[in-house]
């Protein structure tokens, strides 16, 4: 598992090229410049930053919002609107379970002891060292 401090071997070969940008400056002209680096598999370095995502569709985000009316103020509803909100949520539901079932995206920030950092990688790149 991945978290911030955890000391993290990078588990294949990269190859990273594409345009040398002053960090922190604005990007380069196209064509202005390019760059190349090589990894090797079993370099350290440490987790500096984690994150998870898992893109919500707007049926999921209906359903969130739908389910969390249904679940806080659906007991004092009328009859027939709590029934169309209950079918609306079921309705909606599949989005739901799918957006769960689907694996989430984890992206890591990674300092090497070698100096260079590594940002917005994907996790499944490394394992604990």
């Amino acid at each position: 598992m991945l978290k911030e401090g955890r000391r993290v071997r990078l588990a294949v070969d990269l190859r990273l090229a594409g345009e040398v940008v002053p960090a922190g400056g604005p990007g380069a002209e196209t064509g202005a410049g390019a760059g190349f680096l090589a990894l090797a598999a079993g370099v350290e370095g440490t987790v500096e930053r984690v994150d998870e995502d898992r893109p919500q569709g707007p049926e999921v985000r209906e359903y969130e919002r739908l389910k969390s009316l249904l679940d806080d103020f659906g007991h004092q509803m009328p009859p027939a609107s709590r029934r169309q909100l209950e079918e609306r949520v079921a309705e909606l539901e599949p989005a739901w379970t799918a957006y769960l079932e689907r694996r989430l995206r984890t992206t890591v920030r990674v300092r090497f002891d070698n100096g260079f950092v590594l940002d917005d990688a994907p996790g499944d790149l490394f394992v604990p060292a």
